[in-house]
């Protein structure tokens, strides 16, 4: 069972061919089996979520159930959840109990899915590599001695192994996609707007979006229908109609407008990434799409922007855990200053401090119109470049990553290195468009994947390319040696 897709098990049990609870006890099987060694769940609820099975086939029974009636996922352990610790991977919040739903769990509640538990990640979603956990890193499937990128890794990392067929993930520079591309999986940042942020613990907030990892993009379309939409109690959701992406998957791709943007093709740029980034797009031209190479001329500006904005955002988001209302407190302070410096210096990791600091420097006085403002005029250049080239283009592609997944710890003495694992994701963020990355193939023996952009709300456009691309291929079906 746990080798069928999303999709595939949600029909099974609306026909009754087997029972939320059998397949559960399958999913918490493997987990317990595999998890020790991946690392992939921080949290794993089993008799709650095996009381939210049986309570699915009773549904299931009546013949009134949700379009996820019964099927197992799991949660990044940034989205709060009722009754269950919500760390994002942090010591500051190893503590925190959630005392409500972020708007994601609550519609994926309502849509009966069940709830496996909570997923490994960067510590407050700041990493590329699912290292700066204070759990602990995340290990690649597909090879145990390397990442599963991040931060998304741990959702990465349980759709890989199969120990769950769906997984919840946020991407505020890439960490959906890249975590997807480096595990062989099928992972969508929506518009930012598209699904709300409420209830997301935030990171840097006009950067922050919720998404899915799956095995397709048939899954990433069906789960989309489901989370998409307006939520009043987001301030940055946008209101307008979500259609049904899975309706439009079968949309032919004779005339689709491919741009290819020659800036992705640089030095850094794994030649076997680039071969199979070509090989993609030649299956494209058979489906009768056009390619053409298109330019972005402000993109190599990308990492840099980001980590001047994200920073920002993350040092003034990152202030309200100061010890006194909620999470980690030291012991014994001798004064509020200490109970604010020691509370803190023991709640966040090294990366975490890093990114803090950088952040207050740029938004200090004597740096704010140097750095900060200035980043802001860039990030409006690399915006107005995606539109212009989508005035002659229906979508973007190239690759997701420069290189197939690192060894643990060969970047984490070296942050800048680290960063521009992301420096083909980075500006979808900064433009707040949508962006999918699907798998195209293996370099090396790793899973590498190939990053399709859409224009504002176009999702259902991007999920019909990477349907049918998936039609012709079976680079998503194949799964990790010794997890089959």
């Amino acid at each position: 069972m746990y080798t069928h897709t999303l999709t595939e098990l949600a029909r099974a049990l609306k026909a009754r061919k087997i029972s939320s609870e059998e397949l559960t006890c399958t999913y918490l099987a493997r987990i317990e089996r595999f998890n020790p060694e991946l690392n992939a769940f921080v949290t794993v609820l089993r008799e709650p979520t095996l009381a939210e099975a049986r309570a699915a086939d009773a549904r299931l029974a009546k013949g009134d159930a949700g379009a996820l009636a019964g099927v197992p996922i799991a949660h990044k352990d940034i989205f709060c959840t009722a009754g269950v610790k919500t760390s994002c991977g942090s010591k500051m919040l190893d503590n925190f109990v959630a005392p409500y739903d972020a708007h994601i769990v609550t519609r994926l509640k309502q849509a009966g899915s069940v709830l496996l538990g909570k997923t490994n990640m960067d510590e407050f979603a700041m990493g590329s590599s699912n290292e700066t956990s204070y759990y602990g890193p995340v290990k690649n499937p597909w090879d145990r001695t390397r990442v599963p990128g991040g931060s998304s890794g741990g959702s990465a990392a349980a759709v890989a192994a199969r120990l769950a067929p769906a997984a919840t993930g946020t991407d505020t520079g890439g960490s959906i996609r890249q975590p997807a591309a480096l595990t062989g999986l099928t992972g969508i940042k929506p518009t930012y707007g598209r699904v709300s942020r409420y209830g997301m613990i935030a990171f840097a907030s006009s950067l922050d979006q919720a998404g899915v990892i799956t095995y397709t993009a048939e899954d990433a379309a069906l789960l989309l229908n489901v989370i998409a939409g307006f939520d009043a109690r987001d301030s940055t959701s946008m209101d307008r109609p979500v259609p049904d992406y899975t309706a439009t998957l079968q949309q032919p791709l004779k005339g689709l407008r491919i741009g290819v943007p020659a800036e992705f093709f640089d030095a850094g740029l794994d030649a076997g990434v680039g071969q199979a980034v070509q090989a993609a797009l030649s299956i494209y031209k058979k489906l009768g799409a056009r390619v053409q190479e298109i330019s972005l001329p402000n993109f190599s500006l990308s990492v840099p922007t980001y980590y001047v904005v994200a920073p920002a955002e993350a040092s003034s988001n990152l202030s309200r855990f100061d010890g006194v209302r909620y999470g980690h407190r030291c012991e014994s302070p001798v004064d509020l200053m200490d109970l604010y410096t020691r509370s803190r210096g023991e709640g966040f990791g090294a990366e975490v401090k890093r990114r803090i600091m950088t952040g207050t420097y740029v938004l200090s006085a004597g740096y704010y119109d140097a750095y900060y403002l200035k980043a802001q005029k860039t990030r409006a250049l690399i915006r107005r470049d995606f539109l212009e080239a989508f005035r002659s283009v229906d979508l973007i592609m190239g690759p997701t990553t420069p290189t197939p997944a690192f060894k643990l710890g060969e970047k984490t003495e070296d942050p800048v290195t680290m960063y521009l694992n992301d420096i083909y994701a980075n500006g979808v963020n900064l433009a707040g468009l949508p962006g999918l990355s699907v798998p195209m193939g293996f370099v090396d023996g790793l899973p590498v994947g190939l990053q399709i952009i859409g224009n504002y709300f176009d999702e259902a456009r991007m999920l019909a390319a990477a349907h049918q691309y998936q039609r012709e291929t079976d680079w998503h079906r194949h799964i990790p040696k010794g997890f089959e």
